[in-house]
């Protein structure tokens, strides 16, 4: 086994407090856009969010993901038509009464106009095994690692996005011209919000509902 020196700062307790504590702020802001503004984003930050993304832990060290970056309008325009093909089977007819009763107070509907106002669009996909010999380990684990480090490095730049995730998502591989190896997993459109921009009006649960100490 080939191994290296950690590389490692210590902090103060001081500075630990302030860094978790400015980091919970940021995040406590952060929310699911679906207005978005169609003004030009800097790609290079978007792609340091992705690279973050790639720093994820991953069974066996496989990194089981692949990011594709959207930026080309008639792609998006492609995708934009599957998916609210999709959707529009999904919200009349195909999802049961209880998930739609659940999702009443969101306000979504089958129209995902974010798709094409959105500036870019990252579409992760799991690799559910190497393209060559071998296996992968615990690839949704470890990509939905990746995909949660991509939503907060993407928060931290200044970034709005959506966790959206049509239901099934195969038409994505086949507009992206994915391998079979690959599935898509998550669907993230990325800008700044539109002026005017509202989100639904919803809390979290507080720390000591999901906090268990022992």
């Amino acid at each position: 086994m080939n191994t290296k020196p950690l590389s490692h700062k210590r902090l103060s307790e001081d500075e630990m407090r302030e860094r978790s504590s400015e980091f919970l702020e940021t995040v406590r802001k952060r929310r699911s856009v679906r207005e978005y503004s169609d003004e030009p984003i800097p790609l290079d930050v978007v792609r340091n969010c992705i690279e973050s993304a790639g720093q994820a832990p991953s069974g066996a060290n496989k990194q089981p993901w692949t990011f594709v970056l959207v930026t080309d309008p008639d792609t998006k325009a492609k995708i934009r038509e599957a998916a609210e093909t999709e959707e529009r089977e999904f919200y009349n007819g195909r999802a049961p009464q209880e998930w739609l009763d659940d999702l009443a107070h969101l306000g979504t509907d089958e129209n995902k106009p974010f798709l094409t106002t959105a500036p870019a669009l990252i579409v992760v996909f799991a690799q559910t095994r190497p393209s060559d010999e071998g296996n992968h380990y615990y690839v949704k684990e470890s990509v939905g690692l990746a995909s949660g480090i991509l939503l907060a490095a993407l928060n931290n730049a200044g970034f709005v996005t959506l966790t959206h995730t049509p239901s099934p998502m195969k038409f994505l591989s086949d507009v992206l011209g994915r391998p079979s190896n690959e599935r898509p997993y998550l669907l993230i459109p990325v800008g700044y919000p539109a002026d005017n921009c509202e989100v639904p009006d919803i809390s979290r649960k507080a720390l000591d509902e999901y906090l268990v100490e022992v």
